[in-house]
């Protein structure tokens, strides 16, 4: 059974930063890669970033870019979405999600933990 659990969100003003967890237990880590997604009020759920928990490469969407960095934890068992710069339009839900590195869909999703950001 695989499990993710979120944690770190909350209210910043606008400059700030946050640090968001995700805890996984997976039966090969290897396997997976891991994303954070998003979804602020009134919008679709949108991609943030995304980890292979392998060989530790990263993708951003262009929003986020520059501001925003994914990171993991082996021993921990643990991705990390470090979040700088933040703006208002950063207000939204954010979900952990994992794929196996042979499937094209987000098939494990964590409950979602709040981050507003306000001006």
């Amino acid at each position: 059974q695989v499990q993710l659990v979120e944690s770190g969100g909350g209210s910043v003003q606008a400059g700030g930063s946050l640090r968001l967890s995700c805890a996984a237990s997976l039966r090969t880590f290897s396997n997976y890669r891991m994303g954070w997604f998003r979804q602020g009020p009134g919008k679709e759920r949108e991609f943030v970033a995304t980890i292979n928990w392998d060989d530790g490469t990263t993708d951003y969407s262009d929003s986020v870019k520059g501001r925003f960095t994914i990171a993991r934890d082996n021993a921990k068992n643990t991705v990390y979405l470090q979040m700088d710069s933040l703006k208002p339009e950063d207000t939204a839900v954010y979900y952990c999600a994992a794929r196996h590195v042979a499937s094209l869909n987000y098939n494990y999703w964590g409950q979602g933990t709040q981050v507003t950001v306000s001006a």
